[in-house]
């Protein structure tokens, strides 16, 4: 299969199931590690006491061959016969000093989470930037991995939630499951996620895994070459193999090369490279409100403008054209800043207003708010028994908060905006911190109210420099916008893959880079 051009449809694809280590996350290299440290200890006490020669575990071979994509105890056990070793099998609750295959499990997992803790782990931001594009799409994802650590690590990285489930080897304990290469995994995943074998994807980088994604009669099987070992992928059953997923089409679309929160350069940091890029411009700042102007609150009534920023903001726009862009409601975001130097787009830009009465309004907007009504109704009966879910009613769309909902409850409210959607389809749903919104599914965004208004207010390229400062999945598409043309800054609160050129840790460093880069910029 030729991978020039290749594209994963929705004709004949409903769902996504990725593998964690290898494909997900770098921790394939931590459990390398954590397997060779464990392995190498043993044998050489066994060759000290057998007298025997100590012939150390082989990391390139044996690891790929015997251990990974298998659950813990299964590798050991596989290993080991290579070697043929015959260890029992013990018990579960074996001490990590018993020579059992559950002793030697349970002590690489604690080498495994000293070693997790001590480097973190990091992720493979082509596999992020294709699952950002297929959750904006509407896809169904899931992840598997033998490992039990599988949510803490997803945890670790801030990405638990962007899956709509996880079968890892906890849940393969729960039910009995066999692991790679039996399918067992994979075919839960797909169960969960209500898709068949024959019209889900899967993306492995272990053989184990590829094999048991052939083996389960998954379409395609996409083998994901981290080292170097597509002919290996290919002979165990993949269909293709790719070592950048940013080279798979979604529906036509190449994923948006993205980066990871946490490799950003500090946007305090580079105020000068900053100043530098404008040049003899002005700038033009976009900003977000909620999690970036202010801190993300459990109530969204009390997300209260700090007086001290809202003074920062009247300096800089008495300067500079700012404009507030917001999922808010329009009269609510200006209730909050009270600022009537600022232009502000509310409902992500629907509804605009500004200085000397400016106002403007997206006429396609209002066609949609007979099928919103409907909407908002149906949530309201639906979401009545969950505690802590919050429907925001705004002109344009509906915000279902559950932030203050069970954890064990989140995925009940993320069914009842799917169901919801699929009763109204002129609608389509956009996921940020702890929100759920359904808006009008047309091609308009936080990216496309930006451009309008910079035409709007003849912001041209030549005279104004635009900068965005966002902290959400919804911010993506105004970073997406000023690729090239501007500067675009995240603010660190989820660890979504970004767009973004720098980052601010908080709210708190919104409002020292506004004031220092104004001065700096004033000077």
């Amino acid at each position: 299969m030729n991978q020039a051009g290749y594209e994963i449809l929705k004709e004949n694809c409903d769902g996504l199931i990725f593998d964690l280590d290898g494909v997900i996350t770098k921790t394939a290299a931590v459990h390398a590690r954590a397997w060779k440290t464990l392995f190498d200890r043993y044998l050489k006490n066994r060759a000290a006491r057998e007298n025997e020669e100590f012939i150390p575990f082989d990391m390139a071979g044996e690891y790929r061959s015997f251990v990974d994509g298998k659950p813990r105890y299964d590798g050991v056990k596989s290993f080991l016969n290579s070697r043929g070793i015959d260890l029992p099998w013990g018990d579960p609750s074996d001490g990590p000093a018993k020579d059992t295959i559950y002793g030697l499990g349970n002590q690489k997992n604690e080498i495994f989470n000293e070693y997790l803790h001590k480097q973190g782990a990091a992720v493979f931001e082509d596999t992020l930037s294709l699952v950002y594009e297929a959750k904006k799409q509407g896809w169904q994802t899931a992840v598997i991995s033998a490992s039990k650590n599988c949510v803490p690590v997803l945890e670790s990285v801030g990405i638990a939630d962007w899956f709509d489930t996880v079968v890892d080897g906890v849940v393969s304990q729960e039910l009995g499951l066999k692991g790679k290469p039996e399918p067992d995994i994979f075919l839960e995943a797909a169960r969960r996620i209500k898709v068949t074998p024959e019209r889900a994807a899967v993306f492995e980088d272990a053989i184990a895994g590829v094999s048991a994604g052939k083996k389960g009669g998954f379409k395609p099987v996409i083998g994901v070459d981290r080292t170097g070992s597509e002919e290996s992928l290919k002979n165990a059953g993949a269909d293709i193999v790719f070592s950048d997923l940013c080279d798979i089409r979604i529906n036509g679309r190449l994923p948006v090369r993205k980066k990871h929160v946490t490799s950003l350069p500090p946007a305090l940091d580079h105020i000068q490279d900053i100043l530098e890029s404008a040049g003899d411009r002005t700038p033009a700042l976009f900003l977000d409100y909620d999690g970036t102007l202010t801190p993300i609150v459990n109530d969204p009534e009390k997300a209260f403008l700090d007086p001290d920023m809202r003074q920062t903001l009247k300096k800089v726009a008495e300067k500079w054209v700012i404009a507030v862009i917001s999922g808010r409601d329009l009269k609510a975001i200006q209730d909050f800043v009270k600022l009537d130097n600022l232009y502000y787009a509310g409902s992500h830009g629907f509804d605009i207003a500004g200085p000397a009465n400016l106002t403007l309004e997206m006429q396609k907007g209002e066609d949609f708010l007979p099928v919103l009504d409907k909407a908002e109704t149906r949530l309201e009966e639906k979401l009545a028994d969950i505690s802590g879910a919050a429907i925001e009613r705004k002109k344009f769309s509906i915000a279902i908060h559950y932030r203050n909902v069970a954890p064990a409850q989140a995925s009940a409210v993320k069914e009842v905006v799917r169901r919801v959607q699929a009763e109204n389809t002129q609608l389509r749903i956009t996921e940020g911190k702890k929100v759920f919104e359904l808006q009008p599914d047309i091609d308009w965004h936080k990216g496309k109210a930006l451009a309008w208004l910079m035409e709007k207010l003849k912001l041209t390229l030549d005279t104004y420099y635009p900068m965005y400062i966002g902290d959400d999945i919804t911010d993506e598409d105004a970073f997406e916008a000023l690729t090239k043309i501007g500067t675009s800054i995240v603010v660190k609160g989820s660890f979504h893959p970004t767009s973004a050129d720098f980052v601010l840790e908080n709210t708190g460093e919104t409002a020292a880079f506004l004031e220092s880069f104004f001065d700096e910029k004033e000077k």
